[in-house]
């Protein structure tokens, strides 16, 4: 037990690096960077040398080898695997002590399989060419994968109350909460596969106008075969235009109900770590519009954008704490 929680802290640390590492590759365009997995253009490193990128470019003639955008893709799938690594010590770790009763047991099996469907999601991405529904499916289990270890470390902090809660209204709000940026998570997850961040580079206008032509059904087609190559993108102006409306009035609603949440949190919470965290929650809302504003205003940045995503991380662990300083969970067995 002594390396338990520790373990769970680290993974959840790397997760969030993983997460916005994976905003990086996917910003810069470094998604095919290696068009083949788990390798990269055949090798378990980048190729370098003249004779190597020679060999990478007969192998992949349609995809010649861009030597920086490969190692960003690379550095992203050495973190992920090291990340996965940590998991499984932490499910061993579990699986050995599962007779104890304090031991969470169930939630560590879990996630090394979640992690292996994530490390599937990530395949199936690079070799259906980026398919916008795996992009946003590989990016919610980044962030699941995040807020589960996370609730692992909490709930295995030695400190926590003896004895349950009945389940608050304000610990039910949070997780409403959280089912509702995951939403918008997945919006903007979207909004990015299908390259329509700047479909309305004006705010709050959109092209000028209030409401401009928008095409929903196009916008929002989840599969369109296979063999498509999605690298920068296959919508027309109306349906991208769809989409970013769409995560525009999705971040408005959202914004409105997670102030809602911190604001209570803030005035009526029993616990001083819940009102911390309905403070932060309100900060991290107005920064993360903040955010927005700025990279439609300046063209969208990559660092700016990436900080987007960092955000949306950081807003998720928020909830999460939100959740387990508000409705606090009797120490029993976790199978």
């Amino acid at each position: 037990m002594l390396w338990f929680r520790p373990l769970a802290l680290a993974a959840a640390v790397l997760t969030l690096a993983v997460v916005v590492l994976g905003a990086w590759v996917r910003l810069n365009d470094a998604g095919l960077g290696c068009p083949d997995w788990p390798g990269c253009y055949g090798q378990v490193t980048v190729p370098q040398t003249a004779a190597e990128l020679e060999a990478a470019q007969a192998a992949f003639p349609d995809r010649p080898p861009e030597p920086g955008k490969a190692w960003l893709e690379m550095t992203h799938r050495y973190a992920a695997g090291i990340l996965g690594l940590l998991i499984l010590a932490i499910a061993v770790i579990a699986w050995r002590r599962r007779d104890d009763p304090e031991q969470r047991v169930f939630l560590p099996v879990f996630l090394v399989a979640l992690v292996i469907f994530q490390a599937l999601l990530g395949m199936w991405t690079v070799t259906l060419l980026l398919k916008p529904i795996l992009v946003v499916l590989h990016l919610l289990g980044g962030m699941t994968t995040l807020a589960l270890l996370w609730w692992l470390y909490l709930s295995t902090d030695p400190k926590r109350p003896p004895r349950a809660l009945a389940a608050p209204p304000l610990g039910m709000a949070a997780v409403a909460g959280l089912i509702m940026l995951g939403l918008q998570i997945a919006l903007g997850g979207w909004t990015s596969a299908n390259y329509a961040a700047l479909a309305c580079p004006d705010f709050p206008t959109c092209q000028a106008e209030w409401w401009p032509e928008m095409d929903f059904a196009d916008g929002f087609v989840l599969w369109r075969g296979t063999g498509i190559d999605y690298e920068g993108g296959v919508l027309d102006n109306d349906a991208r235009v769809a989409v970013h409306m769409t995560h525009r009035v999705g971040a408005i609603v959202t914004a409105l109900v997670l102030f809602a949440i911190g604001g209570t949190a803030v005035w009526r919470a029993r616990t001083r770590g819940a009102r911390a965290a309905g403070a932060w929650l309100i900060v991290l809302v107005c920064l993360q519009w903040a955010i927005a504003v700025s990279m439609l205003a300046r063209g969208l940045p990559v660092m700016l954008a990436t900080a987007h995503n960092a955000i949306a991380a950081i807003l998720v662990l928020t909830l999460v704490y939100l959740i387990y300083k508000s409705w606090r969970m009797q120490p029993t067995p976790g199978r």
